[in-house]
């Protein structure tokens, strides 16, 4: 069966590719190999590899086989689960890198990448990016360094010893494969982050200035929304912030995450020590001396040309998106503040609002009081009981005007009291 830019590999029973239609990505090939309908066997899932030369496959693995193959805890997978897909977190092992952020869930090493659930849509883009910007070479920057120098007779894989000035000075024209990786995934969580606040503003403002205007159940609901969108998205985007936050405060954690230097450190020392050992054979005890001294002398020689705790690449890399998150975070401030400084002036309109219906409710009380006095005296006055004023003639209207007159009186006395003691305003 021919193997083209993705296939699909069982650990199983042979080998099996079935088509099935996904998203196209990259350059517009769709991704046909995935078997995304068929229930997994033994929990495996699916991971796509990505390898120095940009060449991808997706594969089926179980947990077995990515432990084995990327030499890594059983523990650090679970931080790949679904139970922290919120979470943010980059992980130095011995030979990968954990790297969960946002939705971007792999496992980096110095020579491949391994990509969970590739096919999300989330996910694409991320696999776009890995697919341009990743050089389409056979031979990795080490192998072409080396290549440079086999004319000399330096190569390490081929059993002679490679002097390490020449190696790693074409190493350091540019980043390691894996920061690489690293930069491509922070660049497309960043933008799909700041890209999340910028449609967050585009909704909030109209919004928050529609509320200020009219204070109703619909608008108050809207902001409720908003404001709970908001603090998950300031969640999401300080939890990637603390986390290179956190790295960039311990140098040991930085030195960590140089794979491919700790490789091609691995690789000198192993090629000299067994290049010793080889010479060393006939006469083992004589040369024990030799051997601790030849192990020094690589010791120091590779510490030379490679300090551990020179981590200025990877410290300038990761405070480019530092600051950018620290850009988004407060963008998202920004907004937090305008919703806070709008509750603030619809809480102070109801305020307005409830105070002047207080005065209405006062200046209300007082006429009623008022009124209630000249219906007492009315009250009086229809009680069946003798009277002399009721055989006079004329005394009707005059007593019914005096008595309201009173009574209006007594309103604007009270009145004028309470604006005195300012119960009411001007």
């Amino acid at each position: 069966m021919g193997k083209g830019e993705f296939s699909i590999r069982r650990r199983k029973k042979g080998k099996l590719s079935l088509p099935v239609p996904v998203p196209a990505v990259g350059n517009g090939e769709p991704l046909t190999p995935a078997k995304a309908t068929k229930k997994k066997v033994g929990g495996a899932r699916l991971w796509m590899r990505f390898d120095r030369g940009g060449q991808s496959e997706l594969n089926e693995w179980d947990k077995n086989a990515i432990i084995k193959r990327a030499a890594i805890p059983a523990r650090d997978l679970r931080i790949l689960g679904p139970i922290f897909s919120h979470s943010s977190s980059i992980l130095a092992r011995e030979k990968a890198m954990v790297v969960n952020l946002e939705f971007i869930r792999a496992i980096i090493t110095a020579e491949e990448v391994l990509l969970l659930d590739p096919l999300r849509q989330e996910v694409l883009l991320f696999v776009d990016q890995l697919r341009q910007q990743l050089p389409h070479k056979s031979l990795s920057k080490v192998d072409g360094t080396n290549a440079e120098q086999d004319n000399e007779g330096h190569f390490p894989n081929s059993g002679r010893w490679l002097p390490v000035p020449e190696a790693v000075e074409g190493l350091q024209a540019e980043l390691p494969f894996e920061f690489q990786v690293l930069e491509i995934a922070l660049e497309v969580v960043c933008t799909f982050l700041d890209s999340s606040v910028a449609d967050l503003e585009r909704d909030a403002y109209p919004v928050l200035d529609e509320l200020a205007m009219n204070v109703s159940t619909k608008n108050l609901e809207q902001v409720r929304s908003l404001k709970s969108n908001l603090t998950r998205l300031l969640a999401r985007v300080q939890k990637v912030r603390d986390e290179i936050e956190h790295l960039l405060d311990d140098n040991e954690d930085m030195a960590q995450l140089y794979l491919t230097r700790k490789w091609i450190q691995n690789q000198q020392t192993e090629t000299l020590l067994g290049t010793s050992v080889s010479n060393s054979l006939v006469s083992a005890a004589p040369n024990l001396r030799r051997l601790n001294s030849v192990r020094s002398r690589s010791g120091s020689l590779v510490s030379n040309h490679f300090n551990y705790y020179d981590v200025e690449d990877l410290e300038m890399l990761l405070e480019a998106y530092f600051m950018q998150l620290e850009g988004t975070r407060n963008k998202i401030l920004s907004v937090r503040e305008y919703i806070d400084d709008t509750e603030d002036y619809v809480n102070i309109q109801l305020d307005n609002q409830r105070n002047e219906l207080i005065q209405l409710q006062l200046t209300l009380t007082i006429a009623s009081f008022a009124v209630a006095v000249e219906t007492l005296v009315a009250g009086w006055f229809g009680m069946n009981i003798p009277c002399t004023l009721n055989h006079k003639h004329g005394v009707f209207w005059p007593f019914v005007l005096c008595l309201t007159v009173g009574c209006i009186m007594l309103f604007l006395v009270i009145l004028g009291y309470a604006r005195w003691k300012k119960l009411l305003g001007s």
